[in-house]
């Protein structure tokens, strides 16, 4: 049996979420994001609408590091982002994958160099 391997893709770039969830697995929140923040982001996500009511907004999002000064890029929790906005809750958990990690996770984009730099 084939185990479906999930990813996010945004414009150019693809990470292997299903890794990115190996990595996190053993992780507590390192903090918080505000969904409001993100909101200007949905327009270039699918969101399916029936799946973000039914997301626990208790799950960290995952995010990786997105430039050399190491600021966040989600790519697991744009559901939970939607309910929450729409819900109006102020911040998520998330955890925040190291440069090693967001590299090993990338499958597509930029010159494969660690971040976004």
């Amino acid at each position: 049996m084939m185990t479906e391997v999930e990813t996010f893709r945004l414009m150019g770039w693809t990470w292997d979420v299903s890794a990115a969830k190996k990595y996190a697995a053993s992780r507590h929140p390192g903090g918080h994001l505000r969904p409001r923040h993100w909101a200007g982001l949905l327009a270039l996500i699918d969101i399916d609408q029936v799946h973000a009511e039914l997301v626990d907004l208790g799950e960290p999002l995952i995010a990786v590091p997105a430039s050399p000064r190491g600021g966040p890029l989600v790519i697991d929790g744009w559901h939970r982002i939607a309910r929450a906005l729409r819900e109006g809750v102020a911040e998520l958990p998330v955890i925040l994958l190291s440069k090693e990690e967001e590299y090993a996770c990338r499958i597509h984009g930029g010159s494969r160099c660690y971040g976004w730099a």
